[in-house]
């Protein structure tokens, strides 16, 4: 009798196990949610510069089963030197930690159509987005990094 409740707790704890790994694993590679841009930097021919936004400008992007959008505003409501608005949206496709995304629709027209493919990582709540913004005919050619924090729901 001893026996068979050490086999049958020795099973539910590796069962335990196994399903606590699966849920890691997909919360893992869970990206979908609304994030906010809290740092990023470009590296263009070997020159890193620092494009976090500035205190008076803020980016979130929003990522659904199927697509991601992104909205860029200053804080002034439009007003002054600052002024600033850049959105941007389509669907994306990721595989483990490649991250692809299909421009379809954006504020400066001339980057519509166009695909970026990019490497994610999910650290909490905390999302880092790394690769290459390739666009010849704009001149465009610069290796990325976005760092996102989560917003609560």
């Amino acid at each position: 009798m001893k026996i068979n409740v050490l086999i049958l707790v020795m099973t539910l704890s590796l069962v335990a196990c196994n399903q606590v790994k699966t849920n890691i694993e997909n919360e893992a590679l869970n990206i979908q949610g609304t994030w906010k841009l809290v740092s990023s930097q470009a590296v263009t021919q070997g020159d890193t510069v620092n494009t976090s936004p500035q205190r008076t400008v803020e980016m979130i992007k929003i990522i659904n089963e199927t697509h991601f959008a992104f909205f860029k505003h200053d804080l002034n409501k439009g007003k002054g030197d600052t002024a600033i608005y850049d959105s941007g949206s389509g669907p994306y496709t990721l595989k483990g930690d490649n991250y692809s995304e299909h421009l379809e629709y954006c504020s400066a027209r001339e980057w519509e159509g166009h695909d970026f493919r990019f490497t994610v990582t999910l650290k909490h709540d905390t999302l880092i987005q790394r690769g290459i913004e390739k666009i010849e005919n704009l001149n465009v050619d610069r290796e990325i990094t976005e760092v996102y924090v989560r917003m609560p729901k």
